[in-house]
């Protein structure tokens, strides 16, 4: 007793844990490789085009180094293109981590324009895997005069702050105030045209790690945009902050996508002059699963994915992983239904085939071929043939019986009828015989009966797996197998009645009532 005992609680033990394995998988497929629920699901798509135009040199070469964009939080870098003609190209990696686009040519005159092309996806709750070292803060030089007024204004703000991001905060009030209204600012601008230079100088002054950063407000079929300015405050949590450097106003804006992560130049023009760069873009939806397809990346064990795989392994795999969901249906109907078929999965491998014939084309190419097999089977009995020679020549007739049906149908315009060819031919063959068998031992009407819920069964099958949302989350989330692997263990150890058998109790309730 104590034996059976322990082999029930390792069963229990078993059965959490290919349960737990199995939603551990579908969550850390689902939040960490973004892989959406539902097939259909879309996402924003912004296609950004940089035009970068300037005057060569003559006399020197050309080298234009244009800073480019990188994964980040809520934006994910899908592909690049560049239009250059004439030019190398090379994508180096800068000193802070920064892809770079690099253009070269040894000669070149007049008015030279190349093009930049990048499409990105808005993620909401993607997260860029890159680490944000912080920046040390640079050593300042004022005059006198400079350092007596940005001391003045360090002590105001100081005074009224109480970290990092209130600090910054108050300094953006009081630039935001009108002109004039701070006579120590006031004497700074005097030496400073560029308020976002004065700004970054004050915030490093009170030994705050900060650096510009340059970006692009995403507006839907723009043109001849610039670059915007934000202030990249690193707080002392470790976590940053952003201020608008036009209007001095704390936090990112949802549309905005951040070009250019540290104070370097975005562009960068050697061998040329009057260089400009503006950019286009426009919004368009594309599927969420795509964006995110593991191509050419290497997973880890939790978030493996058939699309790793050649296409053509990728084909049988999407019919193959259908298959324990068909199973578990016919453990569903046999165990707690009580539906007794023929064969114990042979409705599955008949509903596998009707994903090539069609349902209806299926049902009717099966009960033609069966019932022809049948007669011709009942023949063959009479001959007192071994066991052996018996099925051979029914696997031989079930052939001859596909081959005439699929000649004929075609010679008479049906082309639906050469579909028949992708039934089973053995599984065919068992089954005339198992149903011929059946019908000499316990009679027509049990082989009605089985036949029916056979092909009941496969076409409940049949729908199953042929449900969109279905296909999608099988191939997808390949941790749904631990789980049905799980729910047809616990099935398996059922020992109630089935509800085919709760007929037989009917008359106590009949008896109840009088």
């Amino acid at each position: 007793m104590k034996k059976r005992d322990t082999s029930k609680i390792v069963f229990y033990i078993l059965v959490i844990l290919l349960f737990a394995a199995g939603i551990l998988s579908l969550l850390y497929r689902h939040h960490v490789d973004h892989q959406p629920w539902l097939p259909g699901e879309t996402a924003t798509v912004w296609n950004l085009e940089g035009k970068v135009e300037f005057d060569a040199d003559q006399v020197s070469p050309q080298t234009i180094r244009l800073t480019l964009p990188s994964d980040q939080d809520g934006y994910k870098v899908l592909d690049q293109s560049t239009a250059s003609s004439g030019y190398g190209l090379a994508y180096i990696i800068g000193t802070k981590g920064q892809p770079i686009a690099e253009w070269t040519k040894r000669e070149a005159s007049g008015r030279q324009t190349l093009y930049y092309k990048v499409r990105v996806a808005a993620v909401p709750d993607f997260k860029a895997e890159k680490e944000d070292s912080i920046p040390s803060v640079p050593r300042l030089t004022w005059n006198s005069s400079e350092a007596a007024a940005a001391s003045a204004i360090h002590n105001s703000v100081y005074s009224i702050s109480s970290n990092r991001e209130s600090y910054v905060r108050e300094l953006a009030a009081i630039f935001r105030k009108p002109a004039g209204a701070d006579q120590n600012l006031q004497l700074l601008r005097s030496y400073y045209s560029d308020d976002a230079l004065l700004f970054t100088r004050l915030v490093n002054q009170a030994e705050i790690p900060a650096h510009r950063v340059n970006g692009l407000f995403l507006e839907d079929a723009r043109r001849n945009q610039s670059l915007v300015k934000f202030l990249k405050v690193y707080l002392e949590d470790g976590s940053t902050q952003y201020f608008d450097l036009s209007s001095f106003r704390e936090g990112l804006p949802d549309n905005f996508i951040i070009w250019n992560d540290h104070s370097a130049n975005s562009l960068d023009v050697f061998g040329g002059k009057n260089s400009r760069i503006n950019f286009s873009m426009i919004r368009q939806r594309t599927q969420v699963a795509d964006i995110f397809r593991p191509e050419n990346k290497e997973m880890s064990l939790l978030s493996f994915s058939i699309y790793e795989l050649p296409l053509a392994e990728q084909s049988i795999f999407r019919t193959m992983l259908l298959i324990p969901l068909g199973v578990l249906v016919v453990v569903i109907l046999r165990i707690l239904v009580g539906v007794r078929t023929s064969g114990t999965f042979m409705p599955v491998l008949l509903a596998m085939a009707f994903m090539e014939t069609s349902l209806i084309t299926g049902l009717l190419g099966f009960l033609l071929v069966v019932g022809t097999g049948l007669v011709i089977r009942s023949y063959l009995s009479r001959l007192n043939l071994l066991l052996v020679a018996r099925i051979s020549a029914v696997i031989i007739t079930v052939i001859c019986i596909i081959t005439i049906f699929t000649v004929t149908s075609y010679k008479i315009g049906l082309t639906e009828g050469l579909k028949i060819t992708y039934f089973p031919i053995i599984i065919l063959s068992w089954t005339i015989e198992r149903m011929s068998i059946l019908w000499e031992e316990e009679g027509a009407k049990e082989v009605v009966i089985q036949g029916g819920s056979s092909l009941l069964v496969a076409t409940l099958v049949f729908l199953v797996i042929t449900n969109t949302v279905i296909r999608y989350l099988v191939f997808n989330f390949l941790g749904l197998q631990l789980i049905i692997m799980a729910v047809t263990l616990v099935l398996g150890s059922y020992t109630g009645y089935r509800l085919s058998e709760l007929r037989r109790f009917s008359p106590l309730v009949e008896d109840d009532n009088l």
